[in-house]
């Protein structure tokens, strides 16, 4: 896939060490806004409807299942871990993490929905292609739903981009790009929306009066 791309922008090595440099801006984009989602937004929200400073013992407790994720990038191969380390490590219940771990890892995808605005902007921009405020915004939205009507397997975020740049009347074609450096994105965004649903399930769990986070020794061995 890198040599077709490389062969896409011609015999001039600097048009190709362009084209290598926007993809490499595009990935940095990519991991850092995958680090504000699970180092910002999950903490906040952790804490603000938990009212509890507990995002560290969360991450610890949730380490087995993030590696898997990352070495899997499929949040329902990683399922039975997620559930596990949410029930033994964190201390949700059966029927809490039962009824919203399995929904959780077929609708709530925050990684890939950023991953597909960002890819969308990238090569609406690689191409020239200017983008008005009112297309930005349907970027969001149609990201958003694609996000949701993703499958919980390797790269299938990528496939639903399709569908995103077509609604905006670009080529479907162009995703042969993003292509070349799509997984290790694919394995850190699959962390995201794993540590997505699980920080969710806790949040419920807590709302039901569960008491979460109440063994240290399970945490310290985690």
């Amino acid at each position: 896939m890198t040599g077709v791309v490389a062969r896409m922008a011609g015999d001039d090595p600097g048009a190709v060490a362009e084209l290598f440099k926007g993809l490499a801006g595009y990935a940095i984009t990519v991991v850092i806004g995958l680090a504000l989602i699970v180092l910002v937004v999950y903490p906040v929200m952790m804490s603000l409807l938990m009212r509890r400073n507990v995002y560290r013992h969360f991450l610890r407790a949730m380490g087995p299942a993030q590696l898997l994720a990352f070495s899997t990038s499929s949040s329902a191969a990683t399922l039975p871990a997620t559930i596990r380390c949410v029930e033994e490590n964190i201390g949700v219940s059966k029927a809490t993490a039962g009824f919203v771990l399995p929904i959780g890892a077929t609708v709530n995808m925050d990684g890939t929905s950023l991953l597909q605005a960002v890819a969308v902007i990238f090569l609406a921009q690689l191409h020239m292609v200017d983008l008005t405020l009112g297309q930005q915004l349907s970027i969001v939205l149609t990201a958003t739903l694609a996000s949701i009507g993703a499958a919980a397997i390797p790269s299938a975020g990528l496939m639903l981009l399709v569908v995103v740049l077509s609604s905006l009347g670009l080529d479907p074609a162009w995703i042969a790009i993003v292509f070349t450096i799509d997984r290790p994105l694919d394995m850190l965004r699959t962390v995201v929306n794993v540590t997505g649903d699980a920080a969710v399930c806790s949040v419920v769990a807590h709302s039901q009066g569960e008491r979460l986070f109440t063994d240290p020794e399970k945490l310290r061995a985690a």
